[in-house]
């Protein structure tokens, strides 16, 4: 048998709950779902049951397909053509990946310090909930090839030429990762989404701002790259779990024009 009881709540907790709610509202431009998830790991969990449906199990920056039928989730490489550049065990993985990096967010937001013997990334999950919030918000999250990931790291997007290597890094994936100077030219495949996410991303937290340079880049190539009808269906799919869309992406015409409602 359960019972409960009416307790009147002190002035003390009326007043913590409004700052609480101040600062939530302060911190994001958005409303979430109650269950929304609020650690990246929660976000994770949640992301690998959307897969190989809903979601077509694809990786994000290759196109190349993975297998889930186990929990190593493994990369099909002959089906992109992919070639492995250094890495071959991260090569051989699928890994989440933050499109807008916790590096470039955990650093604006300055959690992002090695603390004695924390790491930089553990001392932002410990102490900030807004990384919490940004490093779990899963329009940032897609399937990478591990070794992808790994190279990219926290480098910046950029577009620097139109003519492919000579030497491709990843064989027929036309991702091209500047080392010496920090930037990444991703395949034209994922530019626009690329930018549909950082738009999303610095208009949802007004803690994380975009350079002009960024802006300028981003604003292009969401111009030049539409939305696709696989962007609508995830955007559908990450709505119905986090409570909130990016309207990038579920405001273009390509969704409205094939149903896909909010």
């Amino acid at each position: 048998m359960s019972f409960s009881v009416a307790v009147m709540p002190s002035n003390k907790f009326i007043a913590a709950f409004a700052v609480g709610a101040v600062v939530a509202l302060c911190f994001t431009n958005q409303s979430y779902a109650t269950d929304r998830p609020t650690s990246f790991s929660q976000a994770k969990t949640r992301l690998t049951k959307l897969y190989p449906s809903p979601l077509e199990p694809k990786t994000f920056y290759c196109s190349c397909e993975f297998n889930t039928d186990s929990k190593k989730w493994d990369p099909e490489l002959n089906s992109c053509g992919y070639k492995v550049r250094k890495q071959p065990t991260r090569a051989n993985r699928i890994e989440w990946e933050h499109i807008v990096a916790a590096w470039d967010f955990g650093h604006q937001l300055g959690c992002w310090k090695t603390v004695g013997s924390t790491s930089a990334r553990a001392n932002c999950t410990k102490t900030s909930d807004d990384f919490n919030m940004m490093a779990s918000d899963m329009h940032n999250l897609v399937p990478a090839i591990g070794e992808v990931n790994g190279d990219r790291s926290n480098y910046s997007f950029s577009q620097w030429t139109s003519e492919k290597p000579s030497t491709p890094q990843y064989g027929q994936c036309d991702m091209i990762v500047d080392f010496a100077n920090r930037r990444v030219q991703p395949p034209e495949n994922s530019r626009g989404a690329i930018a549909r996410t950082y738009l999303y991303m610095s208009e949802t937290y007004p803690r994380y701002r975009l350079s002009s340079k960024q802006l300028k880049l981003f604003k292009a190539w969401n111009k030049m790259y539409p939305v696709k009808q696989s962007e609508c269906i995830r955007d559908n799919v990450v709505a119905s779990i986090q409570g909130n869309h990016n309207h990038y992406v579920s405001d273009s015409n390509v969704c409205s024009d094939n149903n896909f409602s909010k």
